[in-house]
């Protein structure tokens, strides 16, 4: 083989590998942009921002949401979330998974007739240490009626949609 050919076609290989190397990163990010409900826009950091910034550990005080603030930030699962104190970003960075909303943060009755609505932090229930979010008041009582019923509905529904895309539901 000539030297030039050699020379283009390692120019070719370098050029494909760092393109699909930047496809599967974006490809990365927007299938987990559909499993969380996301705040359109980014963080300083560049991560989508989880809960409208509400801080998810103020969720389950008696108190009502706190708004987190963005010099206390931590990430999980390349979403970010804000904190209003340093105390309840550290016990988030213990253990996320106990602060998370169930069904990425959409609304568990949307999830449970198979859509992925807003979950709004003001209209909200817990259910054995589990947060789950709903779009209003109407949708919390109409959950109200029969919870057990939507939370086992959404959850068996939830791993069918949990990876398409919200405008295709």
């Amino acid at each position: 083989m000539k030297p030039q050919l050699i020379k283009d076609i390692a120019n070719w290989v370098a050029i494909l590998t760092v393109a699909s190397a930047v496809t599967f990163t974006f490809a990365t990010w927007a299938y987990a942009a559909d499993e969380y409900n996301v705040v359109n826009g980014h963080t300083l950091a560049g991560q989508p921002l989880g809960l409208h910034g509400v801080d998810p550990v103020s969720m389950f005080g008696d108190q009502r949401p706190l708004t987190g603030d963005a010099s206390l930030t931590a990430s999980h699962d390349g979403i970010d979330y804000y904190f209003a104190s340093a105390a309840t970003k550290q016990a988030f960075e213990v253990n996320p998974t106990s602060y998370l909303p169930q069904f990425g943060g959409f609304c568990a009755f949307g999830v449970f007739v198979g859509k992925k609505l807003d979950g709004d932090v003001r209209y909200v229930d817990i259910v054995d240490g589990k947060l789950y979010l709903f779009v209003n008041a109407a949708i919390l009582a109409k959950y109200r009626e029969d919870p057990e019923a939507v939370i086992a509905g959404a959850k068996a529904k939830w791993p069918g949609i949990v990876n398409t895309p919200v405008n295709d539901l």
